[in-house]
């Protein structure tokens, strides 16, 4: 990395470490948010643009056991679960769990329902199939908070993270 000017340098720093200090909070309470909002909807019949495909692929997994009337508002509480989970930060290894076997539930419809999620199979996604490939980045971000339920924690500076890293290595068996 090219050195920058010394104004600069402390400016980055501070940044830096202003970032590392939050985010992991910022993260989970914005995931917090999402989940939520969208699960919060799902109570109400038709308000979520979601709530076709995923009721449908609840039965589908199901077998059709599990009809609209009652896959709606189970996902809804799911949803809502894992939103006040993340926004309390109470729980986050069982919010956790629930996140990500609902976030496997989202991308079922890409196998299940490709005409449907793909304008030209595997390459082509329609709009419903971006939507629910962004879940990829929610995915992802719950693997980050994850990465901290045990005492983890960002560091931004490189040689305390380089020793951090040594340090765990030495420990692994």
């Amino acid at each position: 990395m090219s050195p920058m000017p010394s104004a600069l340098e402390t400016t980055d720093r501070r940044i830096t470490k202003w970032m590392a200090d939050h985010a992991v909070t910022l993260t989970r309470v914005a995931l917090g948010v999402v989940f939520l909002w969208f699960g919060f909807l799902k109570f109400f019949p038709g308000l979520s643009s979601e709530e076709p495909i995923a009721t449908r692929t609840m039965r589908a997994i199901s077998l059709g056991l599990l009809q609209p009337a009652v896959s709606r508002p189970l996902l809804a509480a799911w949803e809502c679960a894992i939103g006040i989970g993340l926004l309390t930060g109470r729980a986050l290894r069982i919010t956790l769990l629930l996140l990500f076997v609902q976030m496997l539930g989202t991308l079922l419809p890409l196998v299940i329902f490709p005409a449907e999620t793909f304008q030209i199979f595997p390459i082509v996604p329609t709009l419903q199939g971006q939507f629910i490939m962004k879940n990829l980045v929610l995915i992802a971000a719950g693997i980050f908070i994850g990465s901290t339920v045990r005492g983890g924690q960002m560091v931004a500076h490189p040689a305390a993270a380089h020793a951090a890293k040594r340090e765990e290595e030495r420990m692994t068996p």
